[in-house]
């Protein structure tokens, strides 16, 4: 028998998954040596500038897909491209979903696990490489290898960017889910209660008496901060919908409470973009009303980001209104929750941009590549705008400060957008000497772009 059709698989969906690595395989075996290689893939998430090339990137076409749902072992096998969104479309009838589904649809589940994925789940569940059992990985050396917790390869690749290949399957965890989410805003003075609350969340999993199964906050000001409690539920009652003329993120300090279909939890953040679609007018009601809803989504928004970028809209209207050139500060980084409250209000002094997104986080293990302490209460701070700074943005002086900062205070910083660190301070960092290690391995021929060179020097 079929290995794959023990999986529950059946013949059609294993052979086109097979062609399909076998147009990933030539698609690589076409790149000129010394070429860089890249996906041709319609979406990304990420925020990194990069060099233009004139070679082809790796064909994924088919390899975005759900292969199989088993609703009995509450796993999933799923191809690497597969968005969250098509892989939640799958696994939402069962009543299940991914331990940890990150905010935006069109994040990948490859993408997810060789970056760095987060979601208020995470404070339970970890990161989504942790609910991995095993995974398919393509190899700089053109080979497709199995891999799963504790083998070099799999317990590196999370934070690699690709640089020690890319999944192509993957098997996955899923946990159970109601039909409906009753959220709590609730509202706090400053970081320091912020912090408590936290912690004390993500030890009883609990507040004022109720189950706590999602945590994630804003803070707006220094003195108005939130913590939206989320619990599962099939209790019947209204819901709201934040995907037409009302926004998510306002509600949060306008209602104390709310309900939401699991589905319109899930994807809270994709309609706006968290709070960013503000800059494209469509948080504007008229503009809002015209605009259509099938557009009102986060990789809407990066497109039109990449547009602006490549024809500098922005700096052309502040140097026509005389204003200070920006410096595009979009990162997200892992503060240990003791720091938490310090980071803040540096960043208050330092950079000034509100608001600023807070989801805890608390890893099972060690990862190498993002060695955070396994069992210890980490708090990501996610902040994505510009600050007018003058001449001088493009020396990224904020974001340098961000990352000095964060290095200070024990924390670590997410690779998917910009980074300014010297190869010696990334590599302590990020454990680059063991990176380049599982690197010699499974790519011989050095052919994949090293992290260091992707994150920094943007090849």
């Amino acid at each position: 028998m079929n290995p794959w059709e023990r999986k529950g698989l059946d013949s059609t969906g294993t052979t086109a998954h097979a062609e399909a690595v076998a147009r990933l395989r030539a698609s690589y075996d076409a790149i000129p040596l010394g070429a860089p290689v890249r996906l041709a893939k319609p979406t990304s998430n990420l925020f990194r500038p990069r060099a233009a090339t004139g070679t082809p990137g790796l064909d994924v076409s088919g390899l975005d897909g759900v292969l199989h749902v088993d609703p009995t072992a509450r796993t999933a096998d799923v191809q690497g491209m597969c968005t969250y969104e098509n892989l939640v479309a799958a696994t939402l009838p069962h009543g299940l979903i991914p331990f940890v589904v990150p905010q935006l649809r069109t994040i990948t589940l490859g993408g997810a696990v060789t970056g760095l994925g987060i979601e208020s789940t995470s404070f339970r569940n970890g990161l989504p490489h942790e609910s991995v059992r095993e995974m398919d990985v393509f190899t700089g050396a053109g080979e497709v290898v199995t891999c799963r917790p504790g083998d070099e390869l799999f317990d590196t690749f999370p934070n690699s960017y690709g640089s020690l290949g890319y999944a192509t399957r993957l098997r996955i965890d899923l946990e159970p889910v109601q039909e409906f989410v009753a959220l709590r805003h609730v509202r706090f003075d400053d970081a320091e209660q912020v912090a408590r609350a936290i912690a004390e969340i993500a030890e009883s999993r609990e507040w004022a008496g109720e189950r706590v199964d999602g945590i994630d906050g804003v803070a707006f000001e220094p003195g108005e901060l939130y913590l939206t409690l989320a619990r599962w539920t099939d209790e019947p009652g209204p819901t709201s919908d934040y995907t037409g003329q009302q926004i998510f993120y306002r509600s949060i300090r306008e209602r104390v409470s709310d309900r939401l279909t699991m589905l319109d939890y899930l994807w809270r953040w994709d309609t706006d973009w968290f709070w960013c679609s503000g800059a494209f007018g469509a948080q504007h009601p008229l503009i809002r009303r015209v605009w259509p809803r099938r557009w009102r989504r986060s990789d809407v928004y990066h497109r039109m980001v990449g547009l602006e970028r490549r024809f500098g809209v922005a700096d052309r209207l502040d140097r026509l209104a005389k204003r200070p050139q920006r410096e595009r500060v979009i990162q997200d980084v892992e503060l240990p929750i003791e720091r938490l409250a310090e980071f803040l209000a540096w960043f208050d002094t330092e950079i000034g941009m509100r608001p600023v997104w807070l989801c805890p986080l608390v890893t099972t293990r060690d990862w190498p590549t993002y060695p955070l302490r396994p069992g210890a209460t980490y708090v990501n701070v996610g902040f994505w705008g510009t600050v007018h700074v003058g001449p001088e943005a493009v020396d990224a002086p904020r974001n340098r400060a961000i990352e000095a900062k964060v290095h200070e205070l024990g924390g670590h910083k997410s690779l998917y957008s910009e980074a300014f660190y010297d190869e010696e301070t990334f590599d302590a960092l990020y454990d680059g000497a063991h990176l380049a290690k599982v690197k010699k391995d499974v790519d011989p021929g050095d052919r994949l772009t090293s992290l260091y060179d992707k994150a920094v020097r943007r090849r």
